[in-house]
């Protein structure tokens, strides 16, 4: 046997032997349930034969029977509680097969290469990392499913039983239950990756269907999903004050199992991982260190792309319809910029994993959908607030919004503390028609802030935040069940595992503080003076998000002015950087 062989070997027979650790808690906790029937029989027993009566014999008899009765019914409660509690399901965007069939060939082919089961289905999440996912559970087969990797087509209608050559078998009703675990993979892998690289990432992961079909591993991995679904259930909203008792003593029960096996359910997923690798090897395996590289450097663009860019404009109702475009772009920007990734952009030539899809484009808003609804909490489609965007219309539509509506807010704030805007030299701020006449301007705002910075700064901060606070619980959007996208073929496209979940699942940033979003606030005020006043444009920067175009170049010397009026109040760094520009501070800007 080879060392690979061996490893693989070892790495199984250690995770089938914590699955039956896990098994054994299992058992233990029957055990225990059935530690009082058993005491009642033996009294009962007694009883029956003549040689245990009498009358402490008889009461103890009553009372141990009526207390295993009891314990038996509670234990079945708990039993059927655990094991019809529907398990925490991923976030995806679901991929029929006729959506993508080299995606789906190019698996079942390395699924044949590595001996294993293919994975039921195909699915998508917007986030770096690739992984099986068990869906056996009945409340999580859709009606009417399409047919896994190793069927013989989409959309068929036909019903099969379980071990059918289809890997999937029939629930309830009409649900096709999926008898192999789903694949799910990180969206912007697809765009980033190339076909090898992308077969090269997965080998491990498919090849962990292998371990997952071993009848102990599989069994464990149910209980403890099951044991995870039941502790989460007292947590659920609109539950009455009987249901949310007893959910909690089940919780309370199920987390006390759930500590019990922790330990050998944490060394079985290890022992699996383990076993996977091993085989994995014989797959592709020195590319599998270089696509590795793309899948951390995938990561860093991702995040940027999503704090700095996507992020912005979710904030404002626009959702970027094309993130894992973007994230080509971004990642493109990252190796330019640093000479660590110097040369990964000359491998773009080779043909993208994304051409593996039969619509890149729907399948790329889908995920962008989903992304919006999972780290910001948007809609499940869109509307009049909650629109799509273009990256060629980000600059006008988005940064360009986002500053005059920042810097119209800064003015309402401004208005509603009672300070007078700035007067021109030789006239009066006093003066009505001036101030009319002047509008909103930037030298207002330096001249609020200059000289007393903490003092006027810490009010001004308190205002904005509340003026954001208030107009985000105005604005806090309807969340109905996820649909497929308008434009999508049909129903090969559609989420799945968000309706249950509270959005935002993972938020990406904490909330801002005050002085943030007084300097947010500051710098937009000085991008739409630069805008009107100095020819300056809103600009896109793959990995820093809103940026002010100059001369067509970028300027990114503007915060320290910036900060230094905010926290010191000092506006001299400010003024020479508005000097050497040639932006105007007294002039009126347009808000919005």
């Amino acid at each position: 046997m080879s060392g690979s062989g061996v490893g693989e070997e070892i790495g199984v027979q250690g995770a089938r032997s914590r699955a039956v650790g896990v098994l054994r808690v299992r058992g233990r906790a029957v055990a225990v349930a059935l530690l009082p029937a058993a005491a009642a029989v033996v009294l009962l027993a007694g009883g029956a034969t003549g040689r245990l009566t009498g009358g402490s014999w008889d009461a103890a008899r009553w009372i141990v029977t009526g207390l295993a009765v009891l314990v038996l019914l509670c234990a079945a409660a708990v039993a059927v509680v655990i094991a019809r509690a529907r398990p925490a399901l991923s976030p995806t965007v679901e991929i029929a097969e006729r959506s993508a069939p080299d995606l789906y060939r190019l698996v079942r082919d390395l699924a044949e290469r590595l001996d294993v089961p293919a994975p039921s289905a195909i699915a998508l999440t917007p986030d770096c990392d690739s992984w099986l996912e068990d869906r056996t559970h009945p409340a999580h087969a859709p009606v009417d499913a399409p047919n896994g990797l190793s069927g013989t087509g989409a959309g068929t209608g036909t019903r099969h039983a379980p071990g059918s050559p289809n890997g999937t078998a029939v629930g309830p009703g009409r649900h096709r239950i999926p008898a192999a675990p789903v694949l799910v993979i990180g969206s912007p892998f697809l765009w980033w990756m190339r076909v090898a690289e992308l077969r090269a990432v997965l080998a491990p992961v498919v090849a962990g269907t292998g371990p997952a079909s071993h009848p102990d591993i599989a069994a464990a991995r149910r209980f403890v999903r099951g044991l995870d679904a039941a502790a989460a259930l007292s947590g659920r909203p609109g539950l009455g004050l009987i249901r949310r008792a007893a959910f909690a003593v089940v919780g309370r029960t199920a987390r006390l199992m759930l500590r019990a096996c922790g330990e050998h359910a944490a060394l079985m997923e290890r022992g699996v991982a383990t076993a996977a690798s091993e085989r994995a090897q014989s797959v592709d395996y020195g590319l599998r260190i270089a696509a590795q590289e793309q899948v951390g450097l995938a990561y860093a663009g991702w995040d940027r792309l999503l704090t700095r860019v996507a992020l912005p404009a979710w904030r404002m109702g626009r959702w970027p319809s094309r993130l894992d475009v973007g994230v080509v772009s971004a990642l493109t920007e990252l190796s330019r910029r640093d000479r660590l990734a110097d040369g990964f952009t000359s491998r773009l030539g080779e043909r993208p994993a994304c051409d593996l899809l039969e619509e890149p484009g729907a399948v790329d808003e889908a995920a962008s959908l989903l992304a919006a609804r999972l780290f910001h909490g948007g809609p499940a489609a869109a509307g009049p607030d909650w629109s799509p965007v273009d990256w060629q219309q980000y600059p006008e539509e988005v940064v360009d919004r986002k500053w005059r509506t920042e810097a119209a807010r800064l003015h309402r704030v401004l208005d509603d503390m009672g300070v007078r805007p700035s007067a021109r030299p030789g006239e009066s701020a006093a003066d009505p028609s001036a101030a009319r006449v002047l509008g909103p301007t930037l030298d207002r705002v330096m001249d609020h802030l200059a000289g007393r910075g903490e003092e006027a700064g810490d009010a001004l901060a308190a205002g904005i935040s509340a003026e954001v606070a208030r107009e985000e619980a105005a604005a806090v959007p309807s969340l109905p069940a996820p649909a497929p996208i308008a434009g999508t073929a049909g129903d090969a496209l559609a989420f799945r595992g968000t309706d249950p979940l509270p959005l935002p699942l993972l938020p990406l940033l904490p909330p801002r503080t005050g002085r943030e979003l007084l300097a947010d606030h500051v710098t937009a005020m000085v991008c739409c003076a630069a805008v009107d006043t100095a020819g300056a444009a809103p600009g896109l920067d793959w990995l820093d998000g809103p940026a002010l175009l100059m001369g067509g170049k970028r300027r990114t010397d503007l915060a320290g002015g910036v900060l230094s009026l905010v926290e010191d109040g000092d506006v001299e760094p400010l003024r020479t950087w508005l000097a050497s520009t040639g932006v105007r501070s007294e002039k009126p800007v347009r808000l919005v």
